[in-house]
């Protein structure tokens, strides 16, 4: 067996081990975060080194391929720079870093290998090391029994979902005695019309569907993220969101494309979780509230691509997932920076930003402009590919619905603007203290944002050779 092509893998268990072993030496959060950045850098390098490796490992349960290593580097740099921002880590006791940054790395692992997964027991398990190890980071967050609440919705909610996609997964098992992908893509669509297969399918797909917060598996999505960490937070909405879009490519694209009924169970959630997620952000005054629905809302729009169940489709829905990434990161970034002592922010604390902090105004800016799909960010480029996937496919009403919600998303981010720009910073308030590199790495996503808006084809180009693996 190749294990070269495993060493991504290898190199976020070892980052787990290490840590399993700092935390129980005397606690110093200054090293744990030097050996954190170091640990995960190296696993960036190693991953992109290796993104066109190919082969398959455990007995063919596990492919890796250009799709699979795509999203793996997608994960890690979602995994570094959640670390980056750890520095002044205030929100989770001094005490639980080295914990902090062993759940991280195990879940970064279980998503990788999501990612590969090609047998159900194989999805199955890393889907639940993923899940356990988000719940307990959720737990961890310092002096707030809003945490635990958070986490107890988490992980209840949570553990229904699962048993209900493993119900299906035994559903689809049992109607085409198949537990590979590759036999499934090919049995699927043959039997896809009877009532077990659609009813296994569905219920498979709702435990991803849950991850990804679509309506009505959404309802632990505010609560976490307003609950959790920062961090914690910001990974959840940025690199899980990039582990479930490519599980739930590998599996709608098992009914090869033969089922009405899956289209329109699709659209319907797609337009329920755009238009519910834009509609209630409108009201949030906490600004992680007002990302959670966000999330929700774009969530709906991932699945407009996903569901056109075509080559343009998927390339959309996999740059979606880059464009998920650097803009809902962004934004936590300034959450981090403006928030005192890991505290929750309302959109009035950030009253004044563009003379506390120009250059994180300018970043908060761009990224909300880049949600709302505004030229010449990456969220026009990523709408837009979402947008025409699905008008070559014929669902003109689907695109006006969604263009619809697209107008409304603009409003609530416009408010987060307004009082960046336009209100004056409360009285006494003087400049934002800015950790370590901070503005380096804002000014960074800002140019990726709007540089892969404007040329976005060599990345476009990558994700389809990558697409094509999908299967």
């Amino acid at each position: 067996m190749n294990w070269m092509i495993f060493s991504p893998e290898i190199c976020c268990l070892v980052t787990a081990l290490v840590f399993l072993f700092l935390a129980m030496a005397p606690t110093d959060a200054r090293r744990d975060y030097i050996v954190a950045v170091a640990l995960t850098g190296l696993a960036v390098c190693i991953s992109l080194a290796g993104l066109y490796a190919a082969g398959e490992l455990f007995h063919g349960t596990y492919r890796v391929d250009l799709f699979s290593q795509v999203f793996k580097s997608l994960l890690l740099m979602g995994f570094f720079l959640v670390v980056f921002i750890s520095s002044g880590l205030s929100g989770i006791e001094h005490r639980y870093h080295p914990e902090y940054y062993m759940l991280l790395s195990i879940c970064t692992l279980a998503m990788m290998m999501l990612v590969s997964a090609v047998h159900i027991l194989t999805l199955y398990v890393a889907l639940e090391l993923s899940s356990y190890s988000l719940y307990i980071l959720v737990f961890l967050r310092k002096g707030r029994d809003q945490g635990v609440a958070s986490g107890m919705k988490f992980f209840l909610i949570g553990a229904s979902a699962s048993a209900t996609m493993l119900l299906g997964l035994a559903l689809l098992y049992g109607a085409t005695n198949a537990a590979y992908f590759r036999v499934m893509v090919e049995v699927v669509p043959g039997v896809i019309h009877q009532p077990e297969v659609i009813l296994g399918l569905a219920l498979a797909l709702s435990g991803f569907l849950f991850k990804m917060a679509v309506f009505p598996f959404h309802f632990w999505a505010p609560d976490v993220y307003e609950g959790a960490a920062h961090q914690v937070a910001a990974y959840i909405s940025t690199a899980s969101k990039v582990a479930v879009i490519a599980v739930l490519l590998r599996l709608v694209a098992l009914s090869g494309g033969e089922s009405t009924h899956l289209v329109h169970f699709l659209a319907v959630l797609a337009i329920l979780s755009m238009t519910v997620g834009n509609l209630t952000a409108i009201a949030q005054k906490d600004l992680k509230r007002l990302l959670a629905f966000s999330s929700i809302a774009h969530a709906g729009y991932v699945l407009v691509g996903i569901l056109c169940i075509s080559p343009e489709g998927n390339v959309s829905a996999m740059f979606y997932a880059v464009t998920v990434l650097l803009l809902k990161f962004t934004c936590f970034l300034v959450v981090i920076q403006t928030a005192f002592d890991g505290e929750n922010i309302d959109i009035d604390r950030l009253a004044g930003l563009h003379r506390r902090s120009p250059v994180m105004a300018l970043a908060l800016m761009t990224a909300l402009f880049g949600l709302a799909g505004i030229p010449p960010t990456i969220g026009f480029t990523g709408k837009l590919l979402i947008f025409v996937a699905a008008m070559e496919k014929g669902y003109f009403a689907l695109v006006l619905i969604a263009m619809f919600n697209v107008v409304i998303s603009l409003y609530y981010y416009l408010l987060v603007v307004r009082a960046a720009y336009l209100l004056d910073p409360p009285e006494g308030a003087g400049p934002l203290p800015a950790m370590p590199g901070a503005k380096i790495l804002a000014g960074t996503l800002v140019a990726a944002i709007v540089v892969l808006g404007i040329y976005p084809t060599p990345l476009i180009e990558l994700i389809r050779v990558a697409a094509m693996a999908l299967g």
